[in-house]
Parts: C-alpha cells; sequence; structure tokens
C-alpha cells in the first residue's frame, strides 16, 4: 500500500478540486465528481467501483455550465446532488437532479431543481442535513450562514432563517454535527464557532486561524477535526475548547482537507497541497466510550500515528470521500483531475 500502488484510477477531462460518496446508492460503492474549467464546458461524473473491486466505471457523464468550486451528494437520494458554481465573476449554488433513465440517454443533462439565490456574498459551500430523509440543508458564504427547507417535488428552496457574521470575519466553510442537528461548525480566518440553528446563536468557540478543513467525528460525539496550513491536523473535544486533545503532523505542505472514517472511529485520512494523502490512527484518548476494535494498534504505532502515506499523485490533493458503504474503501482527487480510489483494509486487524 505505501505509495498508493494498488489504488485503481480514473481521469478527469479538466482540472477539479471536489469528489463526494453517493451515500444514498446501497447497491454500489459509488462516487461523483465535478471539473474546474474556466474555458471549457464544465463535467460531472458518475463513478463506480466495479464489482471485483479491480476498476473504476464512469455510471454517467453530464455537462455543468460553471467551475464546481463544491459538490455534494443527497444524503437519501443517489440521484440528487448540490454544487457550488462560479462563472469566473459571480458565485451561484444549485441543486441538481441526474434524470431517471440516464444510462439509456445519448447525451443525458442535467436537471436543476433549484437555485439557492439568497446570497450575496461568495459562496463557499452546502452542507446536507447529516443522515436519513430531511428537507434541511445549509449553505454559507463569506458572510453569511443560510438554513433552508427544500422541497424536490415543489422545486423551491425556501430560506428558514440567516445569520450574518458582519464584514469584520470571512467564513470559509463548515461542518453539519451529525450527533446533534441543531449544531453547525463554521470556519474562519482566526476561528472555529459553533452555531446553534434554532436561534442562530454562537454557543462554543476555537481560536484557531488558518483552518483549511473540519470533519466531525461521526462515530464520537463531541469530537472535532481540523486542517491546518501550519498546524497540520488537530482533534478537538468540544466540550474542552481551549487546546487541541491530539495533534497528528499533518503534511510537508498546507493540509487542505481532512475526512473522519464513517464506521472506524479513530482512523483518518487528510491531504494536502503535498500531493500526499495521509492515513492516521488517532490516540484514544481517556474519555472515549466507543472502543475501536478492528484496528492495528501497536506500542510503536501509538508514537507514530502515521499508518500510510499514499503518494501517487502529480499535484495537489483537495478531494477526499470514505465510503459509506465499504467504510475501508476512499476516494482522493488531486487538482489534474485523477481519482483513485483505494482500501485501507491492510490496516484492519482481521477479526
Amino acid at each position: 500500500m505505501q505509495g498508493g500502488s494498488s489504488g485503481i484510477g480514473y481521469g478527469l477531462k479538466y482540472q477539479a478540486r471536489c469528489i463526494s460518496d453517493v451515500k444514498a446508492d446501497t447497491d454500489h460503492t459509488s462516487f461523483i465528481t465535478g471539473t474546474l474549467s474556466l474555458k471549457e464546458e464544465n463535467e460531472v461524473h458518475l463513478i463506480r467501483v466495479s464489482s471485483g473491486g479491480t476498476e473504476l466505471i464512469c455510471e454517467g457523464l453530464f455537462s455543468h455550465p460553471n467551475e464546481i468550486w463544491d459538490l455534494a451528494s443527497c444524503p437519501f437520494d443517489q440521484r440528487i446532488f448540490s454544487t457550488v458554481y462560479s462563472s469566473g465573476e459571480s458565485y451561484g449554488a444549485a441543486i441538481w437532479q441526474i434524470p431517471e433513465l440516464y444510462g439509456e440517454l445519448n447525451s443525458p443533462q442535467l436537471e436543476r431543481i433549484t437555485s439557492l439565490d439568497a446570497h450575496v456574498g461568495k459562496i463557499k459551500c452546502i452542507l446536507w442535513w447529516p443522515s436519513g430523509r430531511h428537507d434541511k440543508l445549509i449553505s454559507i458564504d463569506e458572510e453569511t450562514l443560510f438554513l433552508w427547507s427544500l422541497d424536490c417535488s415543489k422545486k423551491t428552496a425556501q430560506v428558514q432563517s440567516k445569520e450574518s457574521v458582519g464584514m469584520l470575519h470571512n467564513l470559509s466553510g463548515g461542518a453539519w454535527d451529525p450527533h446533534d442537528v441543531n449544531a453547525v461548525a463554521a470556519t474562519y480566518e482566526s476561528a472555529i464557532q459553533v452555531w446553534d440553528l434554532r436561534t442562530m446563536k454562537k454557543t462554543n468557540s476555537i481560536e484557531r486561524g488558518h483552518v483549511r478543513n473540519i470533519d466531525y467525528n461521526p462515530k464520537k460525539k463531541h469530537i472535532l477535526v481540523t486542517a491546518e496550513d501550519e498546524s497540520g491536523i488537530n482533534i478537538w473535544d468540544l466540550r474542552k475548547p481551549k487546546v487541541p486533545i491530539q495533534e497528528l503532523p499533518g503534511h510537508t505542505h498546507w493540509t487542505w482537507a481532512v475526512k473522519c472514517n464513517p464506521e472506524y472511529d479513530r482512523l483518518i485520512l487528510s491531504a494536502g497541497t503535498d500531493s500526499n494523502v495521509n492515513l492516521w490512527l488517532a490516540s484514544p484518548s481517556s474519555s472515549d466510550d466507543i472502543t475501536s476494535e478492528g484496528l492495528v494498534d501497536s506500542p510503536t504505532r501509538r508514537l507514530n500515528p502515521l499508518l500510510n502515506s499514499y503518494s501517487d499523485y502529480e499535484d495537489s490533493v483537495y478531494g477526499l470521500a470514505w465510503s459509506i458503504r465499504e467504510p475501508w474503501i476512499f476516494a482522493s482527487l488531486s487538482y489534474d483531475g485523477r481519482v483513485v480510489v483505494e482500501t485501507v483494509k491492510p490496516f484492519l486487524s482481521r477479526k
């Protein structure tokens, strides 16, 4: 596994930076990704891992009108996804649907269910309700956090509430707490702040600069992981937000993305502008109420949390996605449009 030699690859036509697991596809391990070309017609690729796990198959290829800066698959309908896009001058956000019989059409077109048109500032991301079927989603731009109610049948999205952080701060992204659906963490240039969606008020904060990406641990309450420019990766307990409970070295250049495994609570993936993807094993904390069975651990491993480094890339890696259906599989995406799917099974002990 060292160096990523066992991974299976897939090439996009243009540059790209975002990829998402298709969570609602329970029959296949599949991912959706989109390109980032200013001059060309952009593309959305629906990719499936073959039944033998030896190749990546293009299930669908669709035109998208603008550069795709953020993409997320709907957790309850495998044909629905969101994008944040840019024309080079302005930003927009929309919810899209893949046509039902797309495999039988010569040039299937995406259907725009609705646009999220309330934004004025530069849109950063869209967050879907953490799990299950629900009509709520969140969008974040540089100054404002919006909570929306989405009705796919009526093809509408209504703003339920919003809160502006003002001109003094720049929001850069966020994550929805899977353990508390009323809480969302948003990143600023100098802090992470947790908001209560019922009141749209701040309830917690971590003073931290240059955070590129955050992710909640889906198996442990109160645990948040951050990817930072210069500090690598930090793991936080939101009940004790002054200092991280663990620090991981990160990457030799900026650490750009971080993802917690959906099943194995101590496995963390990170990606960076050093063209590497790193697999980490976090330390079990004294407050853990979930045991991590099935993970390779040893005294030396506790000293060195890096399980493996995948270096099968020639450009910065911005996109990361674990498969929920097969949580030992992940996909990564480098800026040159290369998708690589890997398995971490060698690092899971035989039960």
